[in-house]
């Protein structure tokens, strides 16, 4: 009987009828009771009430087309304002993307129905059922092609470094169009929140570049001081008595980059670490067809990624991050005070230079 009652100890299922000025927070805690509502409701839970410590560095990982879905602006930018985000991995394409808000340039809601041999015929490109002008994707292209060309670009550098650059230039022009809180970047570069790309070539940013390679202009792409830089941020995060959490949105190679900084720490620097403290991914891939390969947090736990003792503050759900991110900052904002910022660009050279020490002088 003992036993048995252990298993009935839960909350009895019993949710009030809903009301028309529900609101969200009741919403979640009231009617998310089971199944991916009710790992929606934990993640919700995990992120405000442990990953948003002052002590904790939450690291953000994108990946799909996010941005041309609006959601950049609608969470990603409140999330890195209020400061709930303090470093970023994500494709090149997502923030490609981003850079059309802030440059006036149009997305249109439309049909996955559409005909894509008229479509192409009349010059719209379609990403499932949202379209835009084929000459928004050519405004944004000389966009990138005339910053990149200017002199501080003209260097070797990291991810970092190149996408900070970006957004200052991003910013100027918001500001000369009168946008507000329109473009990732931007935002990121007034809250020194450096962002990444792991797979730097793979987006029309990358391709711009390349072009301006063949010119014998443009940057050069140091990915090792991406792969130490990162590391560093997570190692500093918890030499200095704090903790590491990542939210993960999709999967792919940001996923991979974010969570393969403790590996880095421990299996190739040799470090003593034990894995980041949380994780959130939300994701409609399957571990059991390699999609999830290495990244639910009980595997990610043997390969070090992920400290075990903190399983029970791992969440994943199994969701789309359109219907999931909304709510979870929401409930976020609704939930939580404001973070001070920690303006980890800044400290990028301080932190690989701990890294460096600890690393060359164990």
């Amino acid at each position: 009987m003992a036993v048995k009652n252990k298993f009935l100890q839960g909350k009895t299922i019993n949710p009030p009828p809903l009301k028309s000025d529900v609101r969200l927070k009741e919403l979640v805690e009231n009617t998310f009771l089971a199944y991916n509502a009710g790992k929606l409701r934990d993640a919700c839970r995990l992120f405000v009430k442990k990953m948003l410590g002052d002590d904790v560095t939450v690291g953000l990982s994108l990946a799909g087309a996010l941005t041309p879905a609006g959601l950049g602006r609608s969470c990603i930018i409140p999330l890195i304002k209020n400061g709930f985000i303090d470093w970023i991995v994500s494709t090149g394409a997502n923030l490609y993307h981003d850079a059309h808000f802030a440059l006036g340039l149009d997305l249109h809601e439309g049909s996955h129905f559409y005909n894509d041999t008229l479509l192409r015929r009349e010059g719209v490109v379609r990403i499932y059922d949202v379209v835009m002008d084929y000459k928004v994707l050519l405004s944004t292209d000389r966009f990138f092609r005339k910053i990149l060309a200017l002199p501080e670009f003209q260097k070797e550098m990291g991810t970092a470094e190149f996408h900070y650059l970006i957004g200052k230039y991003v910013y100027k022009r918001e500001k000369a169009l009168g946008k507000k809180e329109a473009s990732i970047l931007s935002t990121a570069f007034q809250y020194d929140v450096p962002v990444y790309s792991s797979s730097p070539g793979d987006s029309s940013i990358g391709m711009n570049l390349a072009e301006l390679s063949l010119r014998g202009k443009g940057s050069r792409i140091n990915v090792s001081l991406d792969v130490n830089e990162t590391a560093s941020i997570v190692y500093n995060a918890k030499r200095g008595r704090g903790k590491s959490g990542v939210f993960i949105l999709g999967g792919g190679s940001p996923k991979n980059f974010m969570l393969q900084t403790e590996p880095q720490i421990q299996e190739v620097l040799g470090l003593q670490e034990s894995g980041h403290d949380y994780f959130i991914q939300v994701t409609d891939a399957r571990p059991d067809t390699g999609g999830l390969s290495g990244a639910t947090p009980s595997e990610a736990m043997s390969w070090g990624k992920v400290d075990p003792n903190a399983l029970p503050d791992t969440v994943v759900v199994y969701l789309d991050t359109t219907v999931a991110l909304p709510i979870i900052t929401a409930y976020a904002l609704s939930s939580s005070k404001s973070r001070k910022h920690k303006r980890l660009y800044q400290k990028r050279g301080v932190l690989l230079e701990k890294l460096k020490k600890a690393y060359l002088g164990k």
